[in-house]
């Protein structure tokens, strides 16, 4: 028996959902080219959250100078997405959705190579594949309290010939996840929804600035569980200046721009009080809805 559950939603997508997993699935193709790989997608998420379980207390461990004893799949591309970042703290939960999204839209491709264009939606980390000619659109949140699509990214194969698996996912200080920083959203582009989980939640962590407005309590006083232990996560963040806004968006930017120049990600925007930064062009393929 299936521990998850599934159901079909309008547009001839899938449901997915078990426990925080929550995926929305499309694929697009020959309507048995559709079929098989919903049930390839099923499949793989069959049982992926019990096998994460099961490594869940390294898997809540910060990363330290050896990679960590995982056994799973999944649990191992969570590490090497935040592998990079492990001279801060960070714990391979941090890649958690995306390399969930990852797993099973990879399911997908290796079952049905013919797929014209695919995309795994785990709560707004998205694994995507694109062919030439069959581009996807992405909404793009600027506030997580918000959470509605203000326009679309359009996500383009780079080669006439080749068919382009990415991800792209979302952080800030308002997500289902806690932040150490006051992004309203971090919108982060990369090979891979993992590796874009990742470096969304460093980023967001970086959009930041000294100010009395912004509230912070420890990550283990809101939950027990949490992997952050008891750094301090924002809870609550007050009005503030125009110099505040920019100076916290300027050192995201900053982090960003790193990241990119390290080859870890295609582009990031960067939305705090209604203002924009974008590194790597990404304002550029953005279309209003």
């Amino acid at each position: 028996m299936t521990s998850h559950r599934v159901a079909r939603l309008p547009g001839n997508r899938l449901h997915l959902q078990e426990g925080p997993s929550d995926l929305v699935i499309a694929a697009f193709g020959r309507p048995a080219e559709i079929e098989r790989a919903y049930g390839a997608a099923e499949a793989a998420f069959d049982g992926l959250l019990a096998e994460l379980a099961s490594e869940l207390a390294v898997l809540r461990q910060p990363l330290g100078p050896q990679p960590p004893p995982l056994a799973g799949a999944t649990a191992r591309r969570m590490a090497r997405a935040c592998w990079f970042f492990r001279e801060q703290f960070i714990t391979p939960m941090a890649a958690v959705a995306g390399a969930v999204a990852d797993a099973v839209l990879g399911a997908m491709a290796h079952a049905v190579p013919g797929l014209e264009r695919a995309y795994v939606n785990n709560g707004g980390d998205i694994a995507m594949l694109v062919t030439p000619g069959h581009p996807l659109d992405i909404g793009v949140v600027p506030s997580l309290a918000r959470a509605r699509p203000e326009g679309f990214i359009r996500i383009e194969a780079p080669s006439p010939t080749a068919r382009y698996l990415c991800g792209i996912a979302t952080s800030g200080w308002r997500g289902r996840s806690f932040s150490r920083g006051i992004a309203d959203a971090v919108t982060v582009l990369a090979r891979s929804a993992a590796e874009a989980d990742a470096a969304a939640t460093v980023i967001a962590n970086a959009v930041d600035v000294a100010e009395a407005a912004i509230i912070r309590r420890p990550a283990c006083t809101l939950d027990p569980d949490s992997d952050l232990r008891d750094l301090p996560v924002t809870v609550e963040v007050g009005p503030l200046s125009a110099d505040a806004v920019a100076a916290a968006l300027e050192a995201g930017v900053r982090m960003a721009e790193a990241l990119r120049r390290d080859g870890l990600i295609e582009g990031a925007l960067l939305a705090l009080a209604d203002e924009w930064r974008s590194v790597g062009g990404l304002d550029r393929q953005i279309s209003q809805g």
